[in-house]
């Protein structure tokens, strides 16, 4: 009878997938098609141990598996090890944006799954915290995105979440605009620990939704480091991959501008 329901229910008011925008078949209950999410690129190994960017060759690891790309040996982060779980480009990067500027928060438990496998390859964590948003940021876009996932990962593990172990004390610049070397400097000094004694000697995955150039991340690491944390492991839901970025639409192909705030969509 519920078959039914949907069924007849689909056939006058069609649920389209939020990404391409056609009809979902009813015996599909997510907001985005198999088809879109068939094409969403998971990041699997070889990556390198430390940040999490993917190898171009198999054999990258084969003979060093501890071996490390170019980034982390010229400036090692702060932060103990980095998992992503997609490629930030087309149909992911597109959920993305319709998640965090239109609020299609029906996007949260696909996404949240999303994550499983990269979560699986972390080591064992005492906690789990967001990224957090400034509190001017938090007032536009009305719910933090890193704290939706956070609680997803807390769930998944059994482990507290503390959502307020790190807080945001400075406005920062839109790093969409800047390069590398200016994204560390403009986050420098923008993040601080509310209570040591939260995270002090405990292990904690850090959760985000897109890692750009690592800059935020590695920032709140460093924080982390300094409050006295034994292990910052970095979770995000996508990682921008240099060469891989083509299929990403212009943020005005799919969503309504006035629904993006002037900061831009990528910070990590």
């Amino acid at each position: 009878m519920r078959l039914f329901l949907r069924y007849a229910l689909d056939a006058l008011l069609p649920r389209r997938c939020v990404v391409c925008r056609r009809a979902v078949p009813p015996n599909e209950s997510e907001p985005i098609c198999t088809d879109c999410w068939s094409a969403v690129v998971r990041i699997k190994e070889p990556r390198c141990p430390v940040c999490g960017s993917p190898f171009r060759s198999d054999a990258a690891l084969l003979y060093s598996p501890t071996h490390r790309c170019g980034d982390c040996r010229e400036a090692p982060p702060a932060f103990t090890q980095a998992v992503s779980a997609g490629v930030y480009e087309g149909v992911l990067a597109d959920a993305i944006r319709q998640w965090k500027y239109r609020k299609h928060v029906a996007l949260m438990p696909i996404l949240g799954a999303l994550l499983g496998p990269a979560l699986d390859t972390l080591p064992p964590a005492d906690a789990v915290l967001p990224v957090p948003l400034h509190p001017t940021r938090l007032r536009e876009r009305e719910f933090n995105q890193s704290l939706l996932l956070a609680a997803w990962v807390s769930r998944r593990l059994d482990r507290p979440l503390l959502p307020d172990a790190l807080r945001r004390i400075r406005w920062t610049e839109p790093q969409i605009t800047l390069d590398r070397a200016h994204r560390r400097k403009n986050v420098r000094g923008a993040f601080a620990v509310r209570n040591p004694k939260l995270v002090a000697g405990r292990r904690v995955i850090l959760v985000d939704d897109v890692y750009t150039t690592g800059a935020t991340v590695n920032e709140c690491a460093r924080v982390l480091s300094r409050a006295g944390t034994e292990a910052v492991y970095v979770l995000t839901l996508a990682r921008m991959v240099s060469g891989w970025c083509n299929g990403v639409k212009d943020i005005d192909d799919t969503v309504d501008q006035s629904s993006v705030p002037k900061s831009g969509d990528m910070e990590t």
